[in-house]
């Protein structure tokens, strides 16, 4: 709301009408470019009523990116910017860049998903291809690139937290009281009487200096309550106002009937599939219990009394770490004639690679076919990942006990059920 940008050479407005969603900033406009006053139409936000109208639907957007029941789902979220999350965050060197590779290091891949919202701006001034390139090794590793114009509503409504900046999407997050840490914070920019200013001037920071993971824990422990009252003074009228004022401005009747937005649509869905080497840690807890942690890298994280195991999609990239695998998976139809059969997968994997100890053809959502090379095919039904799953079967077979008397997988404070039957 500056005088070069509502102002034409003559000093008259640009626009017939210019829509504000809360009073506070026709106050601000009324101080700072007076002229433009007259053309201001508080009218709401129609991007905030629909995100409220789809507030109930949050768990089919978090199975749309395939957060599981105890899973935490972690939002980056980026405006465009040198000085965005993108960017430098104002330091000198890039920030998100340099997060990626912690966040899969630190946060374990069962307990955690990650997503990126990047502003459209992000996409169309380095080009798609140039984006995937960049986030390639991320995206591979389980990090979902969320589309910049139909999904990150979604996306914020899914997130239990959101790593961001100075950006509209941070500020939506903190509006519908998702916890938020900012990982660039630049004041310059920012109207210092907007709220926009003293939400980031406030905010927790991200310090990068330190361990991700506990910052992230803490915050959500802790949530802050909901900010919405300076996002939209008329919460829910944005259609009706917006309709009624272009309908005036072409001095045409308005219809008789309701003005409706269009609600926020599912996304595809969208599973975490990592394509990447995963170090799988595993301990033995109890009775038919054992605990999994998996990281994708590419640090390995540090552990006292847990036996590690290398588990690694067939599908990778890095071709290099099969042969050395102790257990290979894949995701697959059961039914996808270019495997043969479940079984047949595995048999040709423990065949083609010795060192491997155990094969997973993960066929659903909750279930797969593994074969040991210690003896017999098995069918696991699970609430767990059932690659994670198949982990845990190996670390209970390499401790001599009986597969039927595996009966629960933990990651981290989730417990699933897990059931082993002769295939």
């Amino acid at each position: 709301m500056s005088r070069e940008w509502l102002l034409d050479e003559d000093g008259k407005p640009v626009a017939d009408a210019l829509v504000l969603s809360h009073p506070e900033q026709y106050d601000r406009l009324r101080r700072v470019c007076p002229e433009a006053a007259p053309t201001a139409v508080v009218a709401g936000d129609p991007c905030w009523d629909r995100i409220l109208a789809a507030r109930p639907h949050r768990d089919r957007f978090r199975r749309a990116l395939g957060v599981r029941d105890g899973q935490r789902l972690i939002v980056l979220s980026s405006t465009w910017n040198p000085e965005s999350l993108f960017g430098d965050g104002g330091g000198g060197a890039d920030v998100l860049p340099a997060l990626l590779p912690r966040l899969t290091s630190e946060f374990p891949a069962d307990e955690y998903r990650l997503a990126a919202v990047l502003h459209p701006n992000v996409w169309h001034g380095h080009g798609p291809g140039q984006i995937r390139a960049w986030l390639d090794r991320a995206g591979r590793a389980g990090l979902a690139l969320i589309d910049p114009l139909h999904g990150w509503r979604q996306a914020l409504l899914a997130a239990d937290a959101v790593i961001g900046d100075h950006g509209s999407v941070t500020y939506y997050a903190a509006a519908l009281g998702t916890p938020v840490l900012l990982g660039a914070a630049p004041l310059t920019g920012l109207d210092p009487e907007a709220p926009v200013h003293e939400f980031v001037r406030t905010a927790p920071r991200l310090d990068v200096t330190r361990p991700l993971r506990p910052q992230v824990d803490a915050l959500i422990a802790e949530p802050p309550s909901e900010r919405p009252e300076f996002i939209s003074s008329v919460p829910g009228e944005a259609a009706s106002r917006l309709r009624r004022l272009f309908y005036d401005l072409i001095g045409v009747p308005e219809p008789d009937w309701p003005a409706r937005l269009e609600p926020l649509p599912l996304p595809p869905y969208e599973p975490a599939s990592p394509a990447v080497p995963l170090l799988a840690l595993t301990s033995l807890l109890g009775p038919g219990e054992v605990q999994v942690t998996r990281y994708a890298g590419p640090h390995p994280a540090s552990w006292t009394d847990a036996e590690a195991h290398l588990a690694v999609p067939e599908d990778t990239r890095e071709t290099d770490q099969l042969p050395l695998a102790d257990v290979v998976f894949r995701y697959a139809a059961p039914d996808d004639p270019r495997f043969g059969s479940p079984a047949a997968w595995t048999a040709e994997v423990l065949d083609r690679y010795p060192h491997c100890a155990l094969a997973a053809y993960v066929t659903g959502p909750g279930s797969c076919v593994v074969r040991a090379r210690a003896g017999g095919v098995f069918r696991l039904e699970t609430g767990a990942d059932p690659a994670a799953a198949a982990s845990a079967l190996h670390a209970w077979l390499a401790a001599g006990r009986p597969p039927a008397e595996l009966v629960a997988v933990r990651t981290g404070t989730n417990v699933r059920p897990v059931a082993v039957t002769r295939a």
